[in-house]
């Protein structure tokens, strides 16, 4: 049957439901390939990242596995790969020296760093007083002073009082520019701890020192763990005022010690040993963020939402 004025037909809805299928049929053709390509595009993204952020680590890597001639080469892969250069830095006792200096100085600073710090957050957390916000925004902006700004003053005040190249020459302007972080980071921990637990534990007989040591720090810890890594990150690195406040191997960090390197010949780079160097001091810190990942993105995400 046909349309006949203007009344539409048996024969015209069956055209029309016809119509109808081939429109999903190719509908449904499209879905697939859509949903097929937008999850390779995205591990494509997710590899070329992967790619750009380790190939500087990587072509490290490939220069301190290098000698002689090759170091000129820009060979993707070493042609002869040796263990030479990670040889030559651990009998240097210079290098080993500083890595001995580096790892006391940056424990130190660190315990130090986190029991003050936490003290501190603790009471910014739970107490109150007037114009709480703007002292922890005072403590927060003494870490973004420029160290070269205060370097020279550092410098003639530990040189009039005895504390130039010395472990505590260090540690005290480290532990100035870490602690404001560390306070900031647990701060922010610290409030999203219940109180109730706190005085549950004082209900029970616990001291306030108790009931912060024994209930509120396991609690805090991830904070605890993303305070000291970052910390440590800061003064294992830390370059300018270790060169500043330090002039002899018997304190050299091992970023001092790696810049004070020397090659065998006069105006030689040796390119394979400060290599070789830069991967033995690399590798703990990038063992300690896949260990601890999941602590640090906790601990720096604390307070980031509500509710």
């Amino acid at each position: 049957m046909e349309a006949s004025g203007g009344v539409v037909t048996p024969g015209t809805d069956v055209r029309q439901k016809e119509k109808e299928r081939e429109e999903a049929r190719a509908a449904e053709g499209r879905g697939p390939r859509r949903n097929w390509l937008r999850p390779v595009l995205m591990w494509l993204a997710v590899v070329a990242i992967i790619i750009f952020c380790l190939f500087p680590f990587y072509w490290l890597i490939n220069v301190s596995l290098k000698t002689g001639t090759d170091l000129s080469q820009s060979d993707l892969f070493p042609p002869s790969p040796t263990l030479d250069n990670y040889d030559s830095i651990f009998k240097n006792g210079d290098f080993t020296s500083a890595l001995r200096n580096s790892v006391i100085v940056t424990s130190i600073t660190t315990v130090l760093a986190l029991i003050v710090g936490s003290f501190a957050a603790y009471a910014l957390a739970r107490l109150r007083f007037p114009h709480k916000f703007l002292l922890l925004a005072v403590i927060l902006s003494i870490s973004t002073f420029p160290p070269i700004a205060i370097a020279a003053p550092i410098f003639k005040l530990w040189t009039d009082i005895g504390l130039y190249d010395t472990y505590a020459g260090l540690i005290i302007p480290y532990l100035t520019f870490a602690l404001p972080l560390a306070i900031y980071i647990l701060t922010s921990f610290f409030k999203e701890i219940p109180k109730s637990l706190e005085e549950a534990a004082l209900v029970d007989g616990a001291t306030y020192f108790q009931a912060f040591r024994k209930v509120v720090l396991p609690l805090a810890a991830p904070g605890l763990v993303t305070a000291g890594l970052l910390t440590a990150f800061f003064v294992w690195n830390e370059f300018l005022l270790a060169q500043t406040l330090t002039s002899s191997p018997k304190a050299f960090t091992v970023p001092v010690s790696v810049a004070n390197f020397t090659g065998s010949q006069k105006f030689e780079i040796p390119l394979g040993t400060i290599s070789a160097a830069s991967v033995v001091i690399t590798v703990p810190l990038v063992a300690a963020v896949i260990i601890f990942q999941k602590r640090i993105v906790a601990g720096l995400t604390a307070g980031a939402v509500k509710g």
